[in-house]
Protein backbone atom coordinates (compact mmCIF):
# COMPACT_ATOMS: atom_id res chain seq x y z
CA UNK A 1 0.00 0.00 0.00
CA UNK A 2 1.42 3.39 -1.00
CA UNK A 3 1.73 6.32 1.38
CA UNK A 4 -1.09 8.06 -0.46
CA UNK A 5 -3.35 5.02 -0.07
CA UNK A 6 -2.49 4.77 3.62
CA UNK A 7 -3.33 8.45 4.15
CA UNK A 8 -6.68 7.95 2.44
CA UNK A 9 -7.38 4.85 4.56
CA UNK A 10 -6.58 6.80 7.74
CA UNK A 11 -9.11 9.50 6.80
CA UNK A 12 -11.79 6.94 5.90
CA UNK A 13 -11.23 4.94 9.09
CA UNK A 14 -11.36 8.08 11.25
CA UNK A 15 -14.67 9.03 9.60
CA UNK A 16 -16.08 5.54 10.14
CA UNK A 17 -14.99 5.59 13.76
CA UNK A 18 -16.80 8.88 14.39
CA UNK A 19 -19.87 7.64 12.49
CA UNK A 20 -20.08 4.38 14.45
CA UNK A 21 -19.65 6.21 17.75
CA UNK A 22 -22.53 8.53 16.83
CA UNK A 23 -24.85 5.76 15.62
CA UNK A 24 -24.47 3.56 18.70
CA UNK A 25 -24.48 6.49 21.13
CA UNK A 26 -27.90 7.65 19.94
CA UNK A 27 -29.60 4.33 19.22
CA UNK A 28 -30.57 1.09 20.98
CA UNK A 29 -28.94 -1.18 18.40
CA UNK A 30 -26.63 -2.66 21.01
CA UNK A 31 -29.52 -3.66 23.27
CA UNK A 32 -31.58 -5.13 20.43
CA UNK A 33 -28.67 -7.24 19.18
CA UNK A 34 -27.68 -8.38 22.66
CA UNK A 35 -31.23 -9.53 23.42
CA UNK A 36 -30.71 -12.39 20.97
CA UNK A 37 -27.98 -13.73 23.24
CA UNK A 38 -29.90 -13.57 26.52
CA UNK A 39 -32.66 -15.77 27.91
CA UNK A 40 -34.89 -13.53 30.01
CA UNK A 41 -36.75 -16.52 31.47
CA UNK A 42 -33.68 -18.26 32.87
CA UNK A 43 -31.65 -15.04 33.16
CA UNK A 44 -28.74 -16.73 31.47
CA UNK A 45 -26.58 -15.87 28.48
CA UNK A 46 -26.56 -17.98 25.35
CA UNK A 47 -23.09 -19.28 26.18
CA UNK A 48 -21.75 -19.94 29.66
CA UNK A 49 -18.49 -18.24 30.63
CA UNK A 50 -17.78 -21.27 32.82
CA UNK A 51 -17.82 -23.75 29.91
CA UNK A 52 -14.17 -24.95 30.03
CA UNK A 53 -13.52 -25.97 26.41
CA UNK A 54 -14.69 -22.74 24.80
CA UNK A 55 -12.99 -20.71 27.52
CA UNK A 56 -9.71 -22.48 26.79
CA UNK A 57 -9.98 -22.27 23.01
CA UNK A 58 -11.58 -18.86 22.56
CA UNK A 59 -10.22 -16.96 25.54
CA UNK A 60 -7.18 -18.23 27.43
CA UNK A 61 -5.63 -20.38 24.71
CA UNK A 62 -6.20 -17.98 21.82
CA UNK A 63 -4.89 -15.02 23.79
CA UNK A 64 -1.71 -16.88 24.75
CA UNK A 65 -1.23 -18.04 21.17
CA UNK A 66 -1.31 -14.46 19.89
CA UNK A 67 1.18 -13.38 22.55
CA UNK A 68 3.53 -16.20 21.57
CA UNK A 69 3.19 -15.24 17.88
CA UNK A 70 4.09 -11.60 18.57
CA UNK A 71 7.06 -12.64 20.71
CA UNK A 72 8.23 -15.04 18.00
CA UNK A 73 8.24 -12.21 15.44
CA UNK A 74 10.06 -9.93 17.88
CA UNK A 75 12.74 -12.49 18.70
CA UNK A 76 13.19 -13.22 15.00
CA UNK A 77 13.86 -9.54 14.40
CA UNK A 78 16.33 -9.34 17.26
CA UNK A 79 18.19 -12.61 16.81
CA UNK A 80 18.29 -12.75 13.02
CA UNK A 81 18.44 -9.03 12.19
CA UNK A 82 21.27 -9.46 9.68
CA UNK A 83 19.75 -12.42 7.88
CA UNK A 84 18.57 -11.76 4.33
CA UNK A 85 14.96 -12.79 5.01
CA UNK A 86 14.61 -10.40 7.95
CA UNK A 87 16.26 -7.58 6.03
CA UNK A 88 13.76 -8.04 3.21
CA UNK A 89 10.69 -8.20 5.44
CA UNK A 90 11.70 -6.21 8.47
CA UNK A 91 9.26 -3.34 7.80
CA UNK A 92 6.31 -5.73 7.86
CA UNK A 93 7.66 -7.53 10.93
CA UNK A 94 8.15 -4.26 12.79
CA UNK A 95 4.58 -3.26 11.97
CA UNK A 96 3.33 -6.59 13.36
CA UNK A 97 5.30 -6.24 16.61
CA UNK A 98 4.36 -2.60 17.20
CA UNK A 99 0.70 -3.29 16.41
CA UNK A 100 0.60 -6.24 18.82
CA UNK A 101 1.78 -3.88 21.58
CA UNK A 102 0.12 -0.57 20.75
CA UNK A 103 -3.37 -1.76 19.76
CA UNK A 104 -4.14 -3.78 22.94
CA UNK A 105 -2.45 -1.12 25.11
CA UNK A 106 -4.64 1.63 23.65
CA UNK A 107 -7.82 -0.39 24.13
CA UNK A 108 -6.89 -1.29 27.71
CA UNK A 109 -6.18 2.37 28.47
CA UNK A 110 -9.59 3.36 27.12
CA UNK A 111 -11.26 0.61 29.15
CA UNK A 112 -9.63 1.98 32.29
CA UNK A 113 -11.00 5.46 31.65
CA UNK A 114 -14.42 5.13 30.03
CA UNK A 115 -16.24 3.51 32.98
CA UNK A 116 -18.85 1.90 30.72
CA UNK A 117 -20.80 -1.21 31.85
CA UNK A 118 -20.97 -4.56 30.09
CA UNK A 119 -24.28 -6.09 28.97
CA UNK A 120 -24.21 -8.42 31.99
CA UNK A 121 -23.96 -5.37 34.28
CA UNK A 122 -26.99 -3.38 33.16
CA UNK A 123 -30.47 -3.61 34.63
CA UNK A 124 -32.03 -4.67 31.33
CA UNK A 125 -30.11 -7.93 31.62
CA UNK A 126 -30.67 -8.36 35.36
CA UNK A 127 -27.59 -6.38 36.38
CA UNK A 128 -27.26 -3.45 38.77
CA UNK A 129 -26.08 -0.69 36.41
CA UNK A 130 -28.14 1.70 34.28
CA UNK A 131 -27.62 1.51 30.52
CA UNK A 132 -24.79 4.01 30.28
CA UNK A 133 -23.12 4.57 26.93
CA UNK A 134 -19.58 5.81 26.51
CA UNK A 135 -20.46 9.53 26.42
CA UNK A 136 -23.22 9.34 29.06
CA UNK A 137 -23.00 10.31 32.71
CA UNK A 138 -24.32 8.18 35.55
CA UNK A 139 -27.48 9.37 37.33
CA UNK A 140 -26.70 11.45 40.40
CA UNK A 141 -28.53 9.02 42.67
CA UNK A 142 -26.55 6.01 41.38
CA UNK A 143 -23.82 4.96 43.78
CA UNK A 144 -20.96 3.23 42.05
CA UNK A 145 -18.52 1.24 44.17
CA UNK A 146 -15.70 1.42 41.62
CA UNK A 147 -14.90 1.95 37.96
CA UNK A 148 -16.16 -0.63 35.52
CA UNK A 149 -14.09 -1.59 32.48
CA UNK A 150 -16.12 -2.71 29.46
CA UNK A 151 -15.59 -0.28 26.58
CA UNK A 152 -14.17 -1.03 24.10
CA UNK A 153 -13.57 -4.77 23.65
CA UNK A 154 -10.18 -5.66 25.09
CA UNK A 155 -10.06 -9.37 24.33
CA UNK A 156 -10.70 -8.88 20.61
CA UNK A 157 -8.00 -6.20 20.33
CA UNK A 158 -5.22 -8.81 20.15
CA UNK A 159 -7.03 -10.54 17.30
CA UNK A 160 -7.64 -7.35 15.35
CA UNK A 161 -3.99 -6.38 15.83
CA UNK A 162 -3.27 -9.23 13.41
CA UNK A 163 -4.60 -7.01 10.63
CA UNK A 164 -1.02 -5.75 10.60
CA UNK A 165 -0.22 -8.95 8.67
CA UNK A 166 -1.64 -7.09 5.68
CA UNK A 167 1.58 -5.06 5.51
CA UNK A 168 3.84 -8.09 5.62
CA UNK A 169 2.70 -9.11 2.14
CA UNK A 170 2.84 -7.20 -1.14
CA UNK A 171 0.74 -9.27 -3.50
CA UNK A 172 -2.89 -8.23 -3.34
CA UNK A 173 -4.15 -11.80 -2.99
CA UNK A 174 -1.97 -12.48 0.03
CA UNK A 175 -2.89 -9.15 1.61
CA UNK A 176 -6.59 -9.94 1.32
CA UNK A 177 -6.12 -13.44 2.75
CA UNK A 178 -4.13 -12.03 5.69
CA UNK A 179 -6.72 -9.34 6.35
CA UNK A 180 -9.65 -11.78 6.22
CA UNK A 181 -7.80 -14.17 8.53
CA UNK A 182 -7.16 -11.40 11.07
CA UNK A 183 -10.76 -10.17 10.91
CA UNK A 184 -11.98 -13.73 11.46
CA UNK A 185 -9.82 -14.14 14.55
CA UNK A 186 -10.88 -10.76 15.92
CA UNK A 187 -14.58 -11.43 15.39
CA UNK A 188 -14.35 -14.94 16.83
CA UNK A 189 -12.86 -13.45 19.98
CA UNK A 190 -15.34 -10.58 20.02
CA UNK A 191 -18.38 -12.76 19.35
CA UNK A 192 -17.46 -15.12 22.17
CA UNK A 193 -17.46 -12.19 24.60
CA UNK A 194 -20.83 -11.05 23.27
CA UNK A 195 -22.33 -14.51 23.73
CA UNK A 196 -21.30 -14.59 27.41
CA UNK A 197 -22.57 -11.06 28.06
CA UNK A 198 -19.22 -9.28 28.34
CA UNK A 199 -19.53 -6.92 25.37
CA UNK A 200 -21.98 -5.21 23.07
CA UNK A 201 -21.67 -5.27 19.28
CA UNK A 202 -20.44 -1.67 19.22
CA UNK A 203 -17.59 -2.50 21.59
CA UNK A 204 -16.15 -4.96 19.08
CA UNK A 205 -16.71 -2.74 16.03
CA UNK A 206 -14.99 0.18 17.76
CA UNK A 207 -12.04 -2.00 18.73
CA UNK A 208 -11.71 -3.20 15.13
CA UNK A 209 -11.67 0.37 13.79
CA UNK A 210 -9.25 1.60 16.45
CA UNK A 211 -6.94 -1.31 15.60
CA UNK A 212 -6.98 -0.59 11.87
CA UNK A 213 -6.54 3.15 12.42
CA UNK A 214 -3.47 2.59 14.59
CA UNK A 215 -2.02 -0.06 12.29
CA UNK A 216 -2.29 2.38 9.37
CA UNK A 217 -0.42 5.05 11.32
CA UNK A 218 2.26 2.56 12.37
CA UNK A 219 2.60 1.39 8.76
CA UNK A 220 2.79 4.95 7.48
CA UNK A 221 5.84 5.83 9.58
CA UNK A 222 7.48 2.41 9.44
CA UNK A 223 7.33 2.12 5.67
CA UNK A 224 8.61 5.65 5.26
CA UNK A 225 11.77 4.65 7.11
CA UNK A 226 12.16 1.21 5.58
CA UNK A 227 15.56 0.74 3.95
CA UNK A 228 15.07 -2.51 2.07
CA UNK A 229 12.21 -3.09 -0.29
CA UNK A 230 10.41 -6.36 0.66
CA UNK A 231 10.28 -9.11 -1.91
CA UNK A 232 6.82 -10.01 -3.16
CA UNK A 233 5.54 -13.35 -1.88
Amino acid sequence: MTQRSINLQIIITAFLLAFILFIFQYSNIDIKVQEYFYNFSTQEWLWSRKEPVSKLLLYTGLKKTLIVFALAVLFTLILFWKKQFVQKYKAGMIIIVLSSIIVPSTVISLKNETNTPCPKNIEHFNGKYPDIKVFDSYPKDFKQEGKIRCWPAGHASAGFALMSLFFFFKKRKNQIIALLFALSIGWIMGSYKMLIGDHFLSHTIITMLIAWFEILIIAKFTQRRAVAKPTQI
